[in-house]
Parts: C-alpha cells; structure tokens; sequence
C-alpha cells in the first residue's frame, strides 16, 4: 500500500495534527488511524486522541509532555504499521427520500443523469464505514459511496439543513445529527436520532461502526 509520509503541525500550544490524508480517502490507512489513536492516548500528558479522516488530532498538556515527545511518539508508533480491528455494530438508517425532506434528489439525479430510483439504489446498496465523529456533535464521516455518486459541494451552501438530513458531500455521505448550515446535497430525511446530549451514551454512532441506509419511501 502506497501512502503519503506523515505531516505533522501544531494547533495550538497543545495539540498536534498527525496527517497522512492523500486525494483519495483510504480504510486501510483510517484502520491504522484508529490504532494510532489508541496507543498515543495513553501517554501521560494526552488529554484527546481525536481520529478524522486519514488525520488524528492529539490534544495534550504542554506543562506535562513536550510537543516533540508527542511528536515523536506519533511516528515511532505509525512506522510499526499497527491496525486495530474494531468489531463495529451495524446500525440501520431508515431513510425517506426525496420530499421536502430530500429537496436536492432530482436536481443531483438529474445532475448525474439517472433518475431519482438509480441513485436511492445506488446510495442505499453499500454498507458503510463510520470512518470519523466529528465537525459537530454525533456528525458521521462515512466511506463507501458509490464513486459514480460522488459530487462536489453546493457552490452556495444551504443556511439550515434540517437535523436528520441524509446527504452527500464530495465522495462522502452523512446525516445531518443536528440543524445546521451545509453545502452537502440533501436526498432524504431520517428519524434516526445521531446525537443525544441527554442520553447516557449521547452519540449513536462510533469510529468502526457500520450504516446500512434502507429506503422507507421515495418522493419524486
């Protein structure tokens, strides 16, 4: 496997970007990720080991570990290739496209040239990978679109997508957990809750989780 030298740099006094993103996302490299994540937070001093999408951020106390240790660390722990195997749970998204919920659906099939039916099969036959958590609270980065779904962003991005907005946004899917502005493009709506802060455990999903998107209704 082919992959770009790792990127280091400071975000802050305390907190490191360990980046090893390239133009495509990988799943072998996000499994090495999720790793690294959980052997650099057992340093003394690291307070947040936090996966994005072939990146990590570490957040830790400079008073209590140097920068260069946690740097350091970083690469001595990635040059050993370790991978972790998390056993994720399958998790259902019952979607409803198109409608007011999913307003984008026939302008996006339009876009590709396919119709409104090709595209609910085309985004609801992968099984998904919940590759990062994160941007807003119970937010999933999903991989496994179809390519010949994958299209770039909005030029204008939309004020308030509504929470349970089910999108796509340059090669990747996602659920909006909670109303907010997006430049994604919206086919569908579900009653899925991602993100609960009430709850014992207040985010659905996590970092090796699988989604299953299933059609419960389409708009046209």
């Amino acid at each position: 496997m082919s992959e770009n030298p790792p990127r280091l740099s400071m975000e802050g006094a305390g907190a490191v970007l360990f980046d090893v993103a390239g133009a495509v996302f990988s799943d072998a490299l996000q499994a090495r990720i999720w790793s690294l994540a959980a052997g650099v937070k057992a340093l003394d001093g690291v307070s947040e080991a936090v996966p994005g999408m072939n990146n990590l951020m570490v957040v830790f106390d400079p008073l209590a570990i140097a920068p260069e240790t946690v740097e350091q660390a970083l690469l001595d722990r990635w040059s050993v290739g370790e991978t972790a195997r998390i056993e994720g749970r399958v998790i259902e998204i019952a979607v409803d496209y198109g409608g007011a919920g999913g307003e984008d659906l026939p302008d996006f099939a339009a876009r590709l040239g396919l119709d409104v039916e090709e595209v609910v099969r085309r985004h609801t036959a992968p099984s998904y990978s919940v590759a990062a958590v994160g941007a807003m609270p119970g937010f999933v980065y999903l991989s496994g679109l179809d390519p010949t779904l994958a299209t770039p962003r909005r030029a204008v991005p939309r004020m308030r997508a509504a929470v349970g907005s089910v999108m796509i946004g340059g090669a990747q899917a996602g659920i909006m957990p909670v109303t907010a502005p997006t430049g994604w493009h919206i086919l569908g709506h579900t009653d899925s809750v991602l993100f609960n802060p009430a709850a014992e455990v207040p985010v659905l999903c996590r970092p090796g989780d699988r989604i299953r998107f299933v059609a419960r209704s389409l708009t046209r």
